[in-house]
Protein backbone atom coordinates (compact mmCIF):
# COMPACT_ATOMS: atom_id res chain seq x y z
CA UNK A 1 0.00 0.00 0.00
CA UNK A 2 2.49 2.31 0.90
CA UNK A 3 4.68 1.54 -2.45
CA UNK A 4 1.53 2.50 -4.37
CA UNK A 5 0.87 5.77 -2.33
CA UNK A 6 4.95 6.81 -2.74
CA UNK A 7 4.38 5.76 -6.97
CA UNK A 8 1.11 7.82 -7.32
CA UNK A 9 2.66 10.66 -5.55
CA UNK A 10 5.86 10.72 -7.94
CA UNK A 11 3.98 10.33 -10.80
CA UNK A 12 3.93 13.64 -12.88
CA UNK A 13 1.91 13.42 -16.52
CA UNK A 14 4.37 16.75 -17.91
CA UNK A 15 7.14 18.63 -16.77
CA UNK A 16 6.15 22.14 -16.33
CA UNK A 17 7.57 25.42 -17.13
CA UNK A 18 8.20 28.74 -15.97
CA UNK A 19 6.06 31.87 -16.83
CA UNK A 20 6.76 34.63 -15.38
CA UNK A 21 10.32 35.45 -12.94
CA UNK A 22 10.06 38.04 -10.20
CA UNK A 23 12.77 39.57 -7.63
CA UNK A 24 11.76 41.78 -4.71
CA UNK A 25 14.77 44.12 -3.93
CA UNK A 26 13.60 45.63 -0.86
CA UNK A 27 11.08 44.39 1.93
CA UNK A 28 8.48 46.63 0.40
CA UNK A 29 9.23 47.35 -2.82
CA UNK A 30 7.85 46.74 -5.82
CA UNK A 31 8.72 43.73 -7.85
CA UNK A 32 10.94 43.66 -10.32
CA UNK A 33 9.97 41.78 -13.63
CA UNK A 34 13.01 39.59 -15.25
CA UNK A 35 12.98 37.32 -18.71
CA UNK A 36 15.92 35.50 -16.99
CA UNK A 37 17.49 35.35 -13.61
CA UNK A 38 20.19 33.58 -11.85
CA UNK A 39 19.88 30.93 -8.73
CA UNK A 40 22.43 31.59 -5.83
CA UNK A 41 21.95 29.63 -2.42
CA UNK A 42 20.06 31.95 -0.95
CA UNK A 43 17.04 31.99 -3.88
CA UNK A 44 17.19 34.86 -7.05
CA UNK A 45 20.08 37.24 -7.26
CA UNK A 46 18.69 40.66 -6.86
CA UNK A 47 16.07 39.24 -4.10
CA UNK A 48 15.67 40.91 -1.04
CA UNK A 49 16.66 37.53 0.94
CA UNK A 50 19.94 37.68 2.47
CA UNK A 51 21.14 34.02 2.94
CA UNK A 52 20.13 30.31 2.25
CA UNK A 53 17.27 28.64 3.55
CA UNK A 54 13.74 26.87 3.43
CA UNK A 55 12.20 29.49 1.81
CA UNK A 56 15.01 31.07 -0.80
CA UNK A 57 12.28 30.85 -3.49
CA UNK A 58 8.66 31.42 -3.99
CA UNK A 59 7.12 29.24 -6.50
CA UNK A 60 2.84 30.11 -7.26
CA UNK A 61 0.74 27.73 -10.18
CA UNK A 62 -0.15 29.88 -13.09
CA UNK A 63 -3.63 28.00 -12.82
CA UNK A 64 -4.24 29.28 -9.65
CA UNK A 65 -4.28 32.93 -10.65
CA UNK A 66 -7.28 33.00 -12.47
CA UNK A 67 -8.49 31.40 -9.01
CA UNK A 68 -7.29 33.84 -7.19
CA UNK A 69 -8.32 37.06 -9.01
CA UNK A 70 -12.29 35.59 -8.93
CA UNK A 71 -12.35 35.25 -5.73
CA UNK A 72 -10.65 39.04 -5.41
CA UNK A 73 -13.10 40.29 -7.26
CA UNK A 74 -10.78 41.24 -10.42
CA UNK A 75 -10.66 39.91 -14.24
CA UNK A 76 -7.10 39.02 -13.76
CA UNK A 77 -4.16 39.27 -11.35
CA UNK A 78 -0.59 40.40 -12.18
CA UNK A 79 1.97 37.98 -10.54
CA UNK A 80 4.17 40.97 -9.53
CA UNK A 81 0.66 41.13 -6.49
CA UNK A 82 1.19 38.08 -5.43
CA UNK A 83 4.57 38.76 -4.78
CA UNK A 84 6.39 35.21 -5.59
CA UNK A 85 9.39 34.57 -7.31
CA UNK A 86 8.31 32.19 -10.12
CA UNK A 87 5.40 31.14 -11.57
CA UNK A 88 5.13 27.93 -13.42
CA UNK A 89 2.27 26.13 -15.25
CA UNK A 90 1.83 22.66 -16.28
CA UNK A 91 2.90 20.79 -13.59
CA UNK A 92 1.30 20.55 -9.94
CA UNK A 93 3.63 22.15 -7.15
CA UNK A 94 1.96 20.50 -3.93
CA UNK A 95 3.24 17.69 -5.40
CA UNK A 96 7.04 19.31 -5.70
CA UNK A 97 6.51 20.26 -2.41
CA UNK A 98 8.94 17.56 -0.47
CA UNK A 99 11.08 16.70 -3.04
CA UNK A 100 13.82 17.96 -5.43
CA UNK A 101 13.21 19.21 -8.85
CA UNK A 102 15.27 20.76 -12.05
CA UNK A 103 14.01 24.29 -12.75
CA UNK A 104 16.28 25.66 -15.67
CA UNK A 105 19.56 24.61 -14.98
CA UNK A 106 19.20 25.05 -10.73
CA UNK A 107 18.16 22.43 -8.58
CA UNK A 108 15.55 23.00 -5.59
CA UNK A 109 13.72 21.29 -2.98
CA UNK A 110 9.92 22.07 -2.26
CA UNK A 111 10.01 23.43 1.41
CA UNK A 112 6.53 23.67 2.02
CA UNK A 113 3.71 25.63 1.67
CA UNK A 114 3.76 29.83 0.76
CA UNK A 115 0.84 30.67 2.76
CA UNK A 116 -0.22 34.34 2.06
CA UNK A 117 0.70 37.32 4.32
CA UNK A 118 -1.18 40.51 5.52
CA UNK A 119 0.63 42.46 2.34
CA UNK A 120 -2.59 40.62 0.38
CA UNK A 121 -4.90 43.07 1.54
CA UNK A 122 -3.09 45.78 0.62
CA UNK A 123 -1.95 44.09 -3.25
CA UNK A 124 -5.58 42.46 -3.42
CA UNK A 125 -8.15 44.70 -1.27
CA UNK A 126 -9.82 43.33 1.87
CA UNK A 127 -9.91 40.00 1.41
CA UNK A 128 -6.85 39.06 0.02
CA UNK A 129 -5.12 37.64 2.52
CA UNK A 130 -8.26 35.00 2.25
CA UNK A 131 -8.33 34.25 -1.66
CA UNK A 132 -4.78 33.47 -1.61
CA UNK A 133 -5.42 31.01 1.24
CA UNK A 134 -4.77 27.18 -0.64
CA UNK A 135 -3.35 28.69 -3.63
CA UNK A 136 -0.41 30.89 -2.47
CA UNK A 137 2.27 28.24 -3.67
CA UNK A 138 5.31 26.43 -2.03
CA UNK A 139 8.31 27.49 -0.41
CA UNK A 140 12.18 26.26 -1.53
CA UNK A 141 15.60 25.42 -0.77
CA UNK A 142 18.17 26.05 -3.26
CA UNK A 143 20.27 22.59 -3.72
CA UNK A 144 22.21 24.14 -6.98
CA UNK A 145 22.51 27.25 -8.06
CA UNK A 146 22.04 27.84 -11.41
CA UNK A 147 20.04 29.70 -14.10
CA UNK A 148 16.35 29.94 -14.91
CA UNK A 149 14.39 31.90 -17.67
CA UNK A 150 11.18 32.25 -19.08
CA UNK A 151 9.55 28.71 -20.97
CA UNK A 152 12.67 26.90 -19.02
CA UNK A 153 10.83 23.32 -17.94
CA UNK A 154 9.98 22.60 -14.09
CA UNK A 155 10.68 18.53 -13.86
CA UNK A 156 11.12 16.95 -10.91
CA UNK A 157 13.74 14.02 -9.41
CA UNK A 158 12.94 11.61 -8.37
CA UNK A 159 15.68 8.94 -8.02
CA UNK A 160 19.39 8.33 -9.06
CA UNK A 161 18.51 8.67 -12.33
CA UNK A 162 17.23 11.72 -12.16
CA UNK A 163 14.49 10.86 -14.85
CA UNK A 164 10.75 11.73 -14.31
CA UNK A 165 7.83 9.64 -15.25
CA UNK A 166 6.64 12.62 -17.36
CA UNK A 167 9.53 12.76 -19.64
CA UNK A 168 8.61 11.95 -23.29
CA UNK A 169 11.28 8.93 -23.22
CA UNK A 170 9.28 7.11 -20.38
CA UNK A 171 5.40 7.59 -21.63
CA UNK A 172 4.12 5.15 -24.05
Amino acid sequence: MEGDLRRLTETFTQPGAIRWIGVRPDRRALMTVLERAEVVSSGLRGDRRTGPGKRAVTLIQAEHLPVIAALSGYVAVDPALLRRNIVVSGVNLLGLRKIRFRIGSAILRGTGLCAPCSRMEESLGPGGYTAMRGHGGITAEVLEPGEIALGDAVTPLLDATETCPCSPKNRS
